[in-house]
C-alpha cells in the first residue's frame, strides 16, 4: 500500500465506525455482533498500518478532509502517538467485547442486543475522532457522542441500579460538557479560530502582548475542569462506582479503560496543541491537577479498601488510577506527561482484565460479587483466578507487569522537581501500600479453601473449566500477555510515546 493511500485510513476508521452504528440498528443481534467485532478488527488493522507508516516516515502529517483548508474544511492530524493510541484502544475494546460476550447475552434482552452494538460502534467512532481530530469544535461534537453512547451502554440492562447510574453519569457528564463548550466558545471569541494549530498561534500572540490574559485563563480553566469532571478526577467521581459496578462486564471494562482516557487524551492535545505546554505550566493550573491527583490517589484507594463488593472495589481503584494520571500532569514536565500516557496504557490493559476476570469469579459463585462469598472462587474458575491475580499484581506494581513501569516512570519524573518530589514519592508509596491491602486481600479470599464456609452458602457454586468458555480463556491469555509486554518491553513503547509527544505540538 502506498503512503498516500494509507493516509486516508484515519478518516476511513471514523467513517466506518460512525456508519456501522446505524447499520447494526437494522440487523438482528447475532449479525450486529459480527459487524461490531469486524469493525473493531478492521479499525485495528488500519490503525496498525497507519502506525507503521508514520514510524517509517518519522514525521506526522495533516489530512485535510475534502482538500479544503481551514476555516472551510476540517483537519485530521496523525503522528506516532495518535496511531499507537488508536491501535491500543481497538485491542482493548475487542478483548473486552469478546470477554464479556457470555454475560452480555444473558443479561441483555435479545430484542435490544443490536442497540448495544450501535452504542459500542458510536463510542469507538468518538474515541478515534478524539484521537485524530485537529479541530476543537469537532472534538466537542464527538465528546457528546461519546457521552450519549457510554450512557446507553450503562443503562442497557434497564434495572434500578443501571438506570440510577446512567442518570448520575449523564448529569455529571453534561456538567463537564457544558464547561468544556463554554471554554471553547471563550477561546473562539479570543482567537477567531477552531483549528488547534491556528488557535495555538493566536494564543502565543496574546500571551506575548499580554492582552486578554484573564479571559484566556478563564477559557483554559473551564476546558480543564470540564474534562476533569468527565474523566472522573476526584472529587468529581461520584458517578463512577455505580456506573462501573452495575453495568455489564463489557461496558465496565470499556468505560474504565477507554472512555475516560479519550477525554484525557483530548486534554493532552489542549495542553500541547491548543494552548502550549509552557503557557499551561505558567498558568499554575497544573498545581491544581497535582493536588487533586494526589487526593484522588488517596481517596480512591481508601474507598476501595473499604468495599466488600469486588466490582465496586475495582471501580474505586479507577478513581485512584485517574489520580495518578493527573498527578503526572501536575509535575509540569514532559517526563510527567509521558508517565501519565504510559499509565493510560497500563491502566487500560489491567483494569479491563480485572473486570472481565471478576465476572468469571462471580459466575462460579452463584453470581455473587461480595468478597466473602467469592471464597475459593480461584479454584472453581482457575483461568479467571489466575487472570485476576495478574491484574492485581500489576495494579500493586509488581515487577514484570505494566503497573511497575508506570510507578517507576512517575518516580523518575518527580526526582528533578524539588517542590513536588517528596509529595509524589510519599503518595506513590502510600497508594502502593493501600493497593496491596485491598487487591491482595481479594486474591487471598479467592484462594482460601471452602472448608470454613457453611454448606448452605455454597448453593449455586459451580466449577468452570477452561474448556467451558474457550474464548474467554483466550481473552485472559491475551490480556496477561499484553500486561507482560508492557512490563517487559517497556523501553521501545516509552520511546515511541516520547517521539510522538515531541511531534504533538
Amino acid at each position: 500500500m502506498t503512503h498516500d493511500f494509507v493516509q486516508n485510513f484515519p478518516l476511513f476508521c471514523i467513517i466506518l465506525t460512525l456508519f456501522s452504528g446505524p447499520t447494526c440498528m437494522v440487523l438482528r443481534g447475532k449479525w450486529a455482533r459480527y459487524v461490531n467485532l469486524g469493525v473493531i478488527s478492521a479499525v485495528g488493522i488500519m490503525s496498525l498500518a497507519v502506525l507503521l507508516d508514520v514510524c517509517a516516515r518519522g514525521e506526522a502529517y495533516v489530512y485535510m478532509m475534502g482538500h479544503f483548508p481551514a476555516p472551510w474544511g476540517n483537519e485530521i492530524r496523525v503522528g506516532p502517538l495518535e496511531a499507537f493510541m488508536a491501535l491500543f484502544f481497538c485491542i482493548i475494546m475487542l478483548l473486552s467485547m469478546i470477554g464479556g460476550m457470555a454475560q452480555r447475552l444473558r443479561k441483555i434482552e435479545a430484542s435490544k442486543e443490536n442497540l448495544y452494538y450501535v452504542m459500542v460502534n458510536l463510542l469507538l467512532s468518538s474515541l478515534i475522532a478524539l484521537i485524530y481530530t485537529n479541530d476543537l469544535f469537532t472534538a466537542y461534537v464527538f465528546v457528546e457522542i461519546n457521552t450519549i453512547s457510554a450512557c446507553g451502554m450503562i443503562m442497557i440492562c434497564q434495572n434500578g441500579h443501571t438506570l440510577e447510574a446512567a442518570v448520575r453519569y449523564m448529569i455529571m457528564s453534561l456538567l463537564g460538557s457544558g464547561l468544556l463548550l463554554l471554554g471553547i466558545c471563550f477561546l473562539y471569541g479570543l482567537t477567531g479560530h477552531l483549528l488547534m494549530s491556528n488557535i495555538k498561534e493566536a494564543v502565543a500572540a496574546l500571551v506575548a502582548t499580554g492582552t486578554y490574559h484573564a479571559p484566556l485563563m478563564v477559557s483554559v480553566g473551564l476546558m480543564c475542569v470540564g474534562l476533569a469532571i468527565k474523566s472522573a478526577l476526584f472529587p468529581f467521581h461520584s458517578w463512577l462506582p455505580d456506573a462501573y459496578g452495575y453495568s455489564t462486564v463489557s461496558s465496565a471494562a470499556i468505560l474504565s479503560s477507554l472512555v475516560s482516557k479519550g477525554y484525557i487524551f483530548l486534554l493532552i492535545k489542549i495542553f500541547y496543541r491548543v494552548i502550549g505546554f509552557d503557557i499551561i505550566c505558567g498558568s499554575k493550573i497544573i498545581n491544581i491537577f497535582f493536588v487533586f491527583g494526589i487526593a484522588g490517589m488517596m481517596f480512591g484507594s481508601i474507598s476501595a479498601a473499604r468495599e466488600s463488593n469486588i466490582r465496586r472495589m475495582i471501580a474505586f481503584s479507577s478513581v485512584a488510577q485517574i489520580g495518578y494520571i493527573y498527578m503526572g500532569f501536575g509535575l509540569g514536565t514532559a517526563m510527567g506527561v509521558l508517565a501519565s500516557i504510559y499509565h493510560i496504557l497500563s491502566h487500560a490493559a489491567t483494569k479491563s482484565l480485572l473486570f472481565v476476570s471478576a465476572a468469571g469469579l462471580s459466575e462460579s459463585s452463584a453470581d455473587s460479587r461480595e468478597l466473602p462469598e467469592l471464597t475459593g472462587a480461584g479454584y472453581r474458575n482457575p483461568s479467571a483466578g489466575m487472570a485476576f491475580t495478574v491484574g492485581a499484581l500489576s495494579m500493586v506494581g509488581f515487577p514484570l507487569f505494566s503497573g511497575f513501569i508506570s510507578k517507576i516512570l512517575f518516580a523518575q519524573a518527580a526526582v528533578n522537581q524539588s517542590g513536588k518530589m517528596l509529595p509524589t514519592l510519599i503518595a506513590l508509596a502510600l497508594s502502593t501500600i493501600l493497593n496491596v491491602i485491598y487487591f491482595m486481600r481479594a486474591v487471598i479470599v479467592i484462594y482460601t479453601p471452602l472448608r470454613d464456609i457453611p454448606a448452605e452458602k455454597r448453593e449455586g457454586y459451580r466449577k468452570i473449566r477452561m474448556r467451558t468458555h474457550p474464548e474467554i480463556t483466550a481473552v485472559f491469555a491475551c490480556f496477561v500477555l499484553l500486561n507482560l509486554v508492557l512490563g517487559l518491553m517497556s523501553q521501545p513503547i516509552v520511546e515511541l510515546c516520547a517521539r510522538g509527544l515531541d511531534m504533538f505540538g
